[in-house]
């Protein structure tokens, strides 16, 4: 039972960073209506940025590990904003008005791009950030079987959290979420009753990309290192889940991504890790079908004339 308890608390964590991009991802594709498959690289590029930049700080400008780590956050949230806003006015909002379809080969370009520009930065090398925070915190203990968590673990999962209740209720509540939903439902009958589309665009897109920032840096603190390879499943893991749950609401969708990362830490617990991106890859396809077949199934019959 503890074995198990243990495996569900590791579960969390996973499901926190899962939970994240699931948020920042439906919040860009409600808008774009479109697959966005530079979301996933996004936060693999915020994560490495972060290491490059406390890489920098430490051996160039020789700064304490505190600062060194502040420095490579705040780099790495910089970039990612910087990305986003180029991308949102120079790529999706053009496209999403000339040629929607197009973002999605737009989309791929940008995650090659954003790929080899951690390659080039890095010079083809791997760089590791030293342990964290990796002090551990007992829950449970019995027959020599102690349940923990380390601390950044917790940090972690608080902060994810944080994050998503506090931009869940804005957007239930403010009037960007009123205008954002707004523009998801019909962009131009948005504009005809005078929102500013461009404007709430532009706002998705780089919230997006700050959750997108938030996750990378808190899985570059966690591992020590995040990969463009990594950020690719990342992202196809996240577009999967939100496609079987929600489209429309980004908390519903972090919600069931939270879910998945708990069920891929059971998979890893009991079953071996080699087959666990296959099956649970497999469990996500087969979700979607039965959700679409469900959806078909409760929608109404359409008219004929």
């Amino acid at each position: 039972m503890l074995y198990f308890i243990q495996q569900l608390l590791n579960g969390f964590h996973s499901g926190a960073l899962y939970a994240l991009l699931a948020f920042g991802y439906v919040l860009t594709n409600g808008v774009l209506k479109r697959t966005n498959l530079a979301y996933g690289p996004l936060f693999a590029f915020a994560g490495q940025v972060l290491i490059l930049a406390a890489v920098f700080g430490w051996n160039v400008l020789w700064l304490t590990l505190p600062a060194t780590v502040a420095l490579g956050i705040a780099v790495a949230f910089l970039y990612a904003t910087l990305t986003a806003g180029v991308l949102a006015r120079g790529v999706f909002i053009p496209l999403a008005i000339a040629s929607p379809n197009a973002i999605v080969v737009a989309t791929l370009g940008i995650a090659l791009v954003l790929g080899e520009l951690g390659r080039i930065a890095a010079d083809t090398r791997d760089f590791w950030l030293p342990p964290m925070l990796n002090q551990p915190v007992v829950f449970l203990s019995a027959d020599g079987f102690v349940v923990t968590l380390t601390v950044i673990q917790l940090v972690n999962c608080a902060l994810a959290l944080a994050a998503i209740l506090i931009a869940g209720a804005a957007l239930s509540r403010s009037r960007l979420g009123r205008f954002w939903r707004a523009v998801s439902d019909d962009p131009a009958a948005a504009a005809l009753c005078g929102v500013d589309v461009r404007g709430v665009f532009y706002a998705a897109v780089v919230g997006g990309a700050l959750f997108a920032a938030l996750a990378g840096s808190m899985a570059a603190l966690y591992y020590g290192n995040v990969s463009f390879g990594s950020g690719m499943v990342y992202g196809l893991k996240v577009l999967f889940v939100t496609a079987a749950g929600s489209y429309r609401d980004p908390s519903r969708a972090a919600a069931g991504a939270a879910c998945f990362g708990i069920a891929e830490s059971l998979w890893s617990g009991y079953f071996p890790v080699e087959w666990k991106d296959a099956w649970m890859f497999a469990f996500l396809v087969a979700l979607l079908v039965l959700t679409r077949t469900a959806r078909e199934e409760a929608a109404p019959p359409a008219r004929t004339v």
